[in-house]
């Protein structure tokens, strides 16, 4: 994106949030890339940096661990591993293996499910791989404390196999040599010491010459004479030659090493850029967390459509505060291109003029924005900014000389890409002038296609903005009352400067006030009483428009209570209703067991008995006596318990009686032959037949 002026980053205060996302980088390779952020055009490149910054926020707040621990900076070691001959220490190769560990945990981590919901994170390994060999290779040689292994080769073997036993002996020589000088009286309180890496003992300086040996030094007092006694020698020497041998072996050892590993540098390089990487958008998504920062969504063109966007720096300043930050909600698109917004000093016109270049800038450097997710942002390619005081001593330019400067430069650079912000514009000279120069500007800017954000006093730019394409009116609302800033942008209205109301509010004479309102053109003074009327009307309609929501909010609330009560008390019906119908279907049951069993008996009368004419008889009783076939039930017994059979035409309200299940409801609707019952809160259909009028019965006390 290019920028002007050179200052604009600045000014907008972009440099600081680059400043809190470096204070989260833990590596040096994300350091340096925060410190070289750049501000792309490219939409695939800022929608990949932005995704990967949105995955890694949602794994921090579900509180997954990312193992992404390696912080060192090796890049100097890695280097040094692709120039022939060269050596790496133990140490190094230390680093270089915890590095290596470090991607073999990330590559674990991203499993096949996590592949899946972290497509963004998983592109940064998809040109690398994990190679387990060089973990493999270094284990082979070292040991975890960086040594070379006594097994790395057969010479180191021998030669520390020789080193050990010549230093067994050195030290058993070396103990008895003490024994003797102490008794003689020649050692001093410190009975042995090192010097260049060889065994020798304190003796007293008096008693030097007695001891044969090589004196190495002598203390600083004198006191004390530093001698390799001279039935060590020899074993001192072999010794130290051993060690020489085995340094050498140690050497050419890792060495060796060095060359085998040279052919992986590339692929650590790329392991540490990797680590670093990912490293950057671990600080990018912190910073979004810290912010309450979310991922609008993105299109490749120029439009702006903010809801409820905070200014970055702002939102964290007030969040350590305790404060309550205001947000903006702004939509600029072809239609209406540029916003002027009008209404009193220290009212939030500049803070929302930097709300929205800040948070465009973040956007298009790959950060998360602090704002509603159903935001809506497009991509620019310049963004011009004049914002404040910018006399220059320097071409000894005045300040509207200084302001005319950007204003040509804005008006013969700006096109459809370009997003602007001008504060205060047109100030500095005379208010007919500077006002008439204004509206030029304007109409220029919105003739370029340009998009932006421009502040203003003018009553002309004002009355511009509501009759001129592409431009449109916003205001900052003001508390008259309390003579307070609400910091809430409304778009489609200009605002009043409330010049004489915070006048009368802070108390200056009236007859100063009455004074300057004489002063002023009356067509003026009366607009500006009319924007302040209506401001002031559209503040009230909106705080009775929120009392509204709240109470359709409660009304809807009480509206799902009730359903819920209704739907408990249907299926409560309907509970009971199944209930009596299997109280009946047992009853049935009961009554087909006692039939079939009376049925049984009467085929082994007519087996067994003679009289064939008294089984008949008694089987006609079984089948056909309509008393007998009244099945008598718990159920039945309770109905006629309250209520009373009559003999009575059935019509519409008459209450009745199901013959077959003995349930009571209202008819509601005669269909012919059939009638349509209600029973509880459940219709049904029944054939006329199959019904009974009856009466409810007066409960007994």
């Amino acid at each position: 994106m290019r920028l002007y002026p050179e200052s604009a980053s600045s000014q907008l205060e972009f440099e600081t949030v680059k400043n809190l996302l470096a204070s989260l980088c833990r590596t040096d390779y994300s350091k340096k890339k925060c410190a070289e952020l750049r501000i792309h055009t490219r939409k695939d490149f800022i929608n990949r940096e932005l995704r990967q910054s949105y995955e890694l926020k949602l794994i921090l707040l579900q509180q997954q661990y990312f193992p992404n621990d390696f912080t060192l900076n090796i890049s100097k070691d890695i280097k040094l591993l692709s120039i022939p001959g060269a050596l790496l220490t133990g140490e190094q190769w230390l680093l270089i293996k915890k590095l290596t560990e470090s991607i073999g945990t990330i590559f674990r981590w991203f499993d096949q499910e996590r592949r899946i919901s972290f497509p963004a994170l998983t592109e940064v390994l998809s040109n690398s791989y994990y190679e387990k060999a060089i973990v493999a290779m270094i284990d082979e040689v070292l040991d975890d404390a960086g040594v070379v292994k006594d097994n790395a080769s057969a010479d180191l073997q021998k030669i520390r196999m020789s080193l050990y036993k010549r230093r067994n002996e050195l030290r058993r020589m070396f103990e008895k040599v003490i024994q003797k000088m102490a008794k003689a009286g020649y050692t001093a309180d410190i009975d042995e010491s090192f010097s260049n890496g060889r065994r020798v003992v304190a003796v007293f300086s008096e008693h030097k010459r007695q001891v044969k040996g090589i004196l190495h030094g002598e203390s600083d007092s004198r006191k004390t004479a530093f001698i390799e006694p001279e039935e060590t020698i020899e074993l001192n020497n072999e010794v130290f030659a051993l060690e020489n041998e085995e340094l050498r072996e140690v050497q050419k050892i890792l060495r060796a090493l060095t060359a085998r590993m040279m052919v992986y540098a590339p692929l650590l390089d790329s392991y540490l850029h990797m680590i670093g990487e990912f490293d950057f958008i671990k600080a990018k998504a912190q910073l979004a967390v810290n912010m309450n920062a979310n991922l609008p969504e993105l299109a490749d063109k120029a439009q702006v459509l903010l809801v409820d966007a905070y200014h970055p720096l702002l939102y964290l300043y007030n969040k350590e505060s305790g404060k309550k930050t205001i947000p903006v909600s702004i939509s600029l698109d072809e239609k209406s291109r540029i916003l002027v917004i009008s209404g009193p000093n220290a009212g939030g016109k500049t803070v929302t003029m930097k709300t929205i270049g800040l948070n465009q800038m973040m956007l298009q450097s790959g950060l998360l924005v602090p704002m509603s997710p159903l935001s809506q942002m497009g991509i620019f390619k310049q963004l011009y900014i004049h914002i404040g005081d910018t006399q220059s001593l320097q071409f000894e330019l005045s300040t509207y000389s200084s302001h005319l400067m950007h204003m040509k430069h804005f008006m013969e650079n700006a096109n459809g890409k370009t997003l602007f912000f001008i504060d205060e514009l047109g100030s500095g000279s005379d208010p007919n002038l500077g006002g008439a120069f204004a509206e030029v500007i304007m109409e220029e800017l919105g003739r370029k296609h340009a998009y932006g954000v421009v502040t203003t006093h003018y009553l002309n730019l004002k009355v511009m903005a509501n009759h001129t394409q592409g431009i449109i009116n916003g205001a900052m609302q003001f508390d008259e009352l309390n003579l307070q800033p609400m910091y809430k942008l409304i778009i489609g209205k200009p605002g009043s400067s409330y010049t004489f109301a915070i006048a009368e509010r802070i108390g200056l004479p009236k007859n100063l006030i009455n004074r300057a309102r004489n002063l002023v053109d009356e067509d003026h003074f009366k607009l500006d009483r009319l924007l302040n009327r209506t401001e002031q009307d559209l503040q009230y309609l909106e705080k009775e428009k929120k009392e509204l929501h709240n109470a359709l909010k409660e009304n809807e609330k009480l509206k799902k209570e009730m359903e819920q009560v209704m739907n408990k008390e249907k299926h409560r019906q309907q509970v009971e209703l199944l209930k009596n119908q299997h109280l009946v279907t047992e009853d049935k049951l009961v009554y087909l067991k006692d039939m079939e069993r009376k049925l049984k008996q009467i085929v082994l009368d007519w087996k067994k008995s003679d009289n064939k004419q008294e089984v008949v008889k008694n089987l006609q009783n079984l089948l056909f006596n309509q008393k007998e076939t009244i099945v008598v039930n718990k159920l039945a017994k309770k109905v006629d318990k309250q209520y009373k059979e009559l003999n009575q035409p059935i019509q519409i309200g008459s209450l009745v009686k199901l013959k077959k299940n003995y349930q009571v409801g209202e008819v509601k609707e005669i269909r012919g032959k059939r009638a349509i019952v209600m029973i509880g809160s459940l219709p049904i259909n029944v054939d006329i037949t199959d019904l009974i009028t009856v009466e409810k019965l007066p409960e007994k006390e």
